[in-house]
């Protein structure tokens, strides 16, 4: 059975998951974020300790370099086959994570359209001087999908018009799916904090994460020849400690950066999850951990 852990970053949804999966033994975790898929991203992903991985089995970690692009149709896929192995050992999947529309993706089965390259490439070469002109073009190809975004978003409207060339279909007959929320084989379990406590958790977990190195981890990752791809390049600390790297700005400002950018992104994820009707919602982590307990007990019967 599949059981998906939802909640905002810093919320202890994954320290639920973990300590269920290590008590019962028949769990395995999917980790469903777009950053973790990275390796050498590790302290600022919250990835799981190797002790960790010792005593829970983890998937779709470190699966590619972060100068490498991936995109979600890729985690869809190789979520599926992930699922599909636990399954076959006779386990419960367990996806665990905040990055909404990878969730909803694997969840729900999302159609979604795929990628083409060139076309983009020469999209966004085009956008740097032509932007207000594409964004005309994709009010003429497809309206509702223009509705949908701002005028000077330049990367959402490249990706509308790549897929409407690319694909011959649409964009917006891909994105039908975020709106309405159906019936799923996946039960959800969400944990949320109050925002004064969540702002204090994120606050904790980030100066920890500075004494564990983090920094350092940046430096590390800018100094690659590989450089970071676009996605890896906007993950939240990563980004804000680049800048301190570069010269940008200093340490502090550069924490403060990702200590504002961070409580953004709990509000944004909070926003997205709250949306979705099939999610139980519980404040605390005991009684998360508990109806977790009980919910994969229900399924035994």
């Amino acid at each position: 059975m599949r059981i998906a852990v939802v909640g905002s970053t810093a919320s202890g949804k994954s320290a639920v998951a973990h300590e269920v999966a290590r008590q019962r033994g028949d769990c395995e975790i999917i980790c469903v974020d777009a950053m973790t898929v990275y390796r050498g991203m590790d302290i600022g992903t919250a990835k799981p300790t190797p002790a960790e991985r010792e005593e829970v089995t983890y998937h779709l970690l470190d699966l590619v370099d972060p100068w490498e692009e991936f995109s979600v149709a890729e985690f869809q896929r190789v979520a599926r086959v992930a699922r599909d192995d636990i399954e076959a050992r006779g386990h419960h999947v367990l996806y665990v994570g905040g990055t909404g529309l990878y969730g909803r993706a694997v969840i729900d089965d999302f159609d979604i359209p795929g990628m083409y390259p060139d076309i983009r490439q020469r999209l966004e070469e085009r956008a740097i001087t032509e932007l207000p002109a594409l964004m005309a073009e994709l009010e003429q190809r497809d309206p509702l999908a223009a509705s949908r975004v701002e005028p000077d978003n330049a990367r959402r409207i490249v990706r509308a018009l790549e897929v409407i060339e690319g694909s011959g279909r649409h964009f917006s007959s891909f994105g039908d799916g975020l709106t309405t929320y159906g019936e799923s084989s996946v039960m959800q379990l969400g944990l949320q904090r109050p925002l004064e406590e969540m702002d204090a958790r994120v606050e904790h977990r980030f100066r920890e994460w500075m004494v564990a190195g983090f920094a350092d981890e940046v430096r590390d990752l800018l100094q690659h020849p590989g450089g970071l791809s676009k996605t890896a390049a906007q993950a939240v600390g990563y980004r804000e400690l680049a800048s301190f790297w570069r010269g940008e700005c200093d340490r502090e400002s550069a924490i403060g950066a990702a200590l504002e950018a961070t409580r953004r992104l709990v509000r944004r994820q909070r926003r997205w999850f709250r949306r979705d009707p099939r999610i139980c919602w519980f404040e605390t982590t005991d009684s998360a951990q508990a109806n977790l307990h009980a919910m994969l007990e229900n399924l035994g019967d």
